[in-house]
């Protein structure tokens, strides 16, 4: 009974397919920013990876990539500075949200190498369930295989509810 009760959460998940999880290519401005934003509600973790990248018009007549750099900063709905990078071409940023509302990553191209270039960007935005490390929630609770995955589904159904509810407040 279980296992039909287990299959049948799991069908309904793949239907309505909760959003958590967002990758993003982007071609930055040769000056000025580019943002993104995302509404965020309270105690909701969030993870991303980030990357710039180049087409092949950039590589250097020795056949070496020139890598891009750029400046990132992530920002509360109230403007509280949660992440901020200089010259950096790739790496990773996670926090969780303090406050309910529209959070913002902001990108610009630092250095004159690349000014007046396409220069394209890429993040991986994770948020929720999608930003949970599985891993280690496997080793710290001996779980594997069907289990993890049923834990997996109830961390969905109860993503849900708080969603549900969360509409139902507004």
């Amino acid at each position: 009974m279980k296992l039909v009760w287990a299959i049948s959460l799991w069908t309904f998940l793949l239907v309505v397919e909760v959003p958590t999880a967002r990758g993003l290519w982007m071609d930055l401005p040769a000056s000025g920013a580019k943002c993104i934003s995302e509404e965020i509600h309270n105690h909701v973790v969030v993870m991303a990876d980030y990357y710039t990248f180049i087409g092949e018009e950039y590589v250097h007549d020795n056949n070496t990539i020139i890598s891009p750099t750029v400046s990132i900063k992530v920002t509360s709905p109230h403007g509280k500075e949660l992440f901020h990078k200089e010259k950096t071409d790739h790496g990773q940023f996670g926090f969780t949200a303090t406050e309910a509302g529209s959070y913002q990553a902001c990108m610009e191209i630092v250095g004159d190498g690349h000014k007046g270039k396409k220069v394209s960007f890429g993040i991986d935005w994770k948020t929720g369930i999608a930003a949970k490390d599985w891993e280690s929630v496997a080793r710290k609770e001996k779980i594997q295989g069907l289990e993890l995955e049923l834990k997996k589904l109830e961390e969905s159904v109860h993503a849900i509810h708080d969603s549900l509810n969360n509409l139902m407040d507004k």
